[in-house]
């Protein structure tokens, strides 16, 4: 299945909460929610509290989105990844979740298996 295209952001300096819900593709509530679990989504606040939310905010959010909905990371899982994300390239085996870990290994393993039976056929 091809990766879904990058919501487009319009090009301004600050969004409502509602706003930021249809770009990203959740309701409110969850923002919220991500905003108490994720240290780098921090809107800004009117003096009536509304939330601001910036386009650095909208851009963490779809990363955060595609962490725990694309690649299946749990919270903490998408936090960690988040806040390694300059340290290690994101295409690695280590970089994987845990509980893909083990699926990785086994298929690795399948494939070694398979390549030492054609080797055997082979030689």
């Amino acid at each position: 299945m091809p990766p879904a295209a990058e919501p487009e952001i319009p090009n301004k300096l600050y969004f409502k909460i509602g706003e930021v819900a249809r770009i990203i593709g959740v309701e409110p509530y969850v923002l919220r929610y991500w905003e108490s679990e994720f240290q780098g989504v921090r809107p800004g606040k009117t003096r009536s509290n509304h939330r601001l939310y910036r386009r650095r905010d909208i851009e963490t959010l779809l990363e955060i989105r595609r962490l725990l909905h694309a690649e299946r990371y749990t919270i903490e899982g998408a936090r960690q990844r988040l806040k390694g994300a300059a340290k290690a390239p994101p295409d690695t085996v280590a970089s994987a979740p845990p509980r893909r870990e083990k699926a990785y290994r086994e298929a690795l393993a399948g494939v070694r298996h398979e390549l030492e039976a054609i080797a055997r056929l082979l030689g």
